[in-house]
């Protein structure tokens, strides 16, 4: 309860006052303080939700400017705070890179929700073919005898037909194992060698497709923000989600 009432007060009153001061005091709106102080994903971090609870309509809606409109929206920013670029040069480029990473970030859960969504499907030739180069990167000197096969098992499926494995992750579990696989390969033989341990095996295909869902929700939740803000210095990528993975 005085939780809730504390961030009622600061939020509509005391934040707005606060803010005032500040700027009496060094003659800096929020978002120039924000620059001084912090870098990294902090930075990015603070200057989201500074926008995001600004009073300001030009400063609220950059939060959901597209990246091709970054450019503009920066100038209208500092048209709105009052700053000149030429005493605070810095700001313009900061508040780019901020931009950039923030619409990136809302970009990237789009396009991995868009392949999350797409199943496995047998009579996608792309699938086949993507789900064929998953055995022979695991399996290079095993041959498969057929499509339908319990050799599957050998690498982690648990039914004959590993379509029916992907359910919720989609065609995007399948192309995070693929990405491991082929970028990490010496690492997948360890780790599915390791999988075959008598007492503490594990099924290494379905270990990864749970692996995709933990990395998908906390994209979703934007828990992974703060390391992409680190990791990634402009915008973030499917690439960038592949190596989180």
């Amino acid at each position: 309860m005085f939780i809730s009432l504390w961030e009622f007060f600061y939020g509509h009153f005391f934040r707005f006052w606060m803010k005032w001061l500040l700027r009496q005091m060094t003659g800096k709106c929020e978002l120039q303080r924000i620059f001084d102080t912090y870098v990294g994903a902090q930075r990015t971090h603070r200057i989201e939700n500074s926008l995001t609870y600004s009073k300001n309509k030009v400063l609220q809606k950059a939060t959901l400017v597209v990246q091709s409109e970054v450019d503009r929206c920066v100038v209208d920013i500092m048209k709105e705070k009052n700053i000149n670029p030429e005493k605070d040069a810095s700001f313009k480029i900061c508040m780019k890179a901020c931009l950039l990473q923030i619409s990136g970030y809302k970009q990237l859960y789009l396009d991995v929700e868009s392949v999350r969504k797409k199943p496995y499907d047998s009579d996608n030739l792309q699938h086949e073919k993507l789900l064929l180069k998953l055995w022979n990167l695991l399996m290079p000197t095993k041959k498969l005898k057929a499509r339908i096969s319990k050799q599957w098992a050998d690498i982690g499926f648990q039914g004959d037909d590993p379509k029916t494995d992907f359910r919720g992750m989609g065609i995007l579990g399948l192309i995070n194992l693929v990405y491991f696989s082929e970028n990490y390969t010496s690492e997948a033989h360890q780790i599915l060698l390791r999988s075959n341990h008598p007492k503490l095996g594990y099924s290494y295909a379905i270990v990864g497709i749970n692996l995709t869902e933990m990395a998908y929700s906390l994209l979703k939740s934007e828990a992974l923000k703060f390391h992409l803000y680190n990791f990634v210095p402009g915008i973030p990528t499917m690439e960038h989600f592949h190596q989180f993975y």
